[in-house]
């Protein structure tokens, strides 16, 4: 039987000059690479062998890899942000979804199980992140799919509030506050990265 709760995480294929464009003007190409596989490591190393959920890796581009074996893998497919996180988020089994990047130091467990408990009860949670992003959000996926990505300023600080316009109307549970790595500022903020970047390749 499979879990009623999918955790995915919305991830590209690390290769040089691609993804990752806002932190690569501030510290270089080859940096954002480094921090892209230690960052997409690390998640995966975090994340691996809980029974709470099924983790999916929605990857791009689409044919790409290779990716572990242990987790499901699902195509993120062709369009903007908006329009690949919806196609994911009506792909997969019925259940409760959370949609996450590989790119969130502060990430935990416990974040995601308290993050799947409050969809127990409410229609959507989001996790921001101080840049006006978020870090994670959830669906609870019934009776109905609600479409929380339409016309968002993706890369903007309107982000979060955009998507919260689009779920106007419904149960929101707000996550706690946590950075996404997205630009060299963040990355400052979480120097503890070149260790682990140490570690992997040790």
């Amino acid at each position: 039987m499979r879990p009623s709760r999918h955790l995915v995480v919305f991830t590209r294929y690390p290769s040089f000059g691609t993804g990752k464009r806002r932190l690569a003007a501030g510290v270089g190409a080859a940096a954002a690479l480094r921090f892209q596989r230690v960052s997409l490591a690390h998640t995966l190393q975090r994340l691996r062998s809980d029974r709470r959920w099924q983790t999916w890796l929605a990857v791009t581009p689409d044919r790409s890899g290779p990716w572990p074996r242990q987790f499901g893998l699902v195509a993120q497919g062709q369009g903007d942000l908006g329009k690949r996180l919806a196609r994911v988020a009506r792909a997969l089994p019925r259940g409760s979804i959370l949609v996450l990047g590989s790119d969130v130091p502060g990430l935990t467990r416990d974040l995601i199980s308290r993050a799947f408990h409050a969809l127990e009860g409410h229609d959507a949670v989001i996790g921001p992140s101080g840049d006006g992003g978020y870090w994670a959000i959830g669906l609870r996926r019934r009776p109905s799919i609600i479409n929380p990505f339409h016309a968002v300023r993706w890369s903007t600080e309107h982000a979060l509030a955009d998507s919260l316009a689009n779920l106007r109307g419904c149960s929101v549970a707000k996550l706690a506050q946590l950075d996404d790595i997205d630009d060299a500022q963040a990355l400052a903020r979480h120097p503890q990265w070149e260790r682990l970047h140490a570690r992997h390749h040790r």
